[in-house]
């Protein structure tokens, strides 16, 4: 199963690593890439993150990482990473 990183998600993990980076480059690198070894790990136990309270859609699973929630849809194929929130509402806006 491989992941599939949607546009939504990339281009808000570029502002907020843009912003981390203004403080810190280093915090900012190490964010990014403890974030994406966290995404790397959804396959092996994607069952275990709960349901969006994003959405009413069971394929649709929350990960939870820094006080950020990242938003994932599960398929046959692969895992749709397209949200990344922080104290926001609807994670497509």
């Amino acid at each position: 199963m491989k992941a599939v990183f949607k546009d939504t998600f990339l281009n808000r993990l570029e502002s907020q690593l843009e912003y981390i980076s203004l403080d810190s480059p280093t915090r900012a690198r190490k964010f990014k890439s403890d974030l994406l070894q966290r995404i790397i790990e959804i396959p092996q136990k994607q069952y275990s993150y709960r349901k969006s309270i994003y959405f009413e859609d069971g394929t649709i699973r929350d990960l939870i990482f820094k006080g950020y929630t990242i938003v994932f849809r599960l398929t046959e194929e692969s895992v749709e990473i397209f949200g990344f929130v922080k104290y926001q509402n609807d994670p497509t806006d």
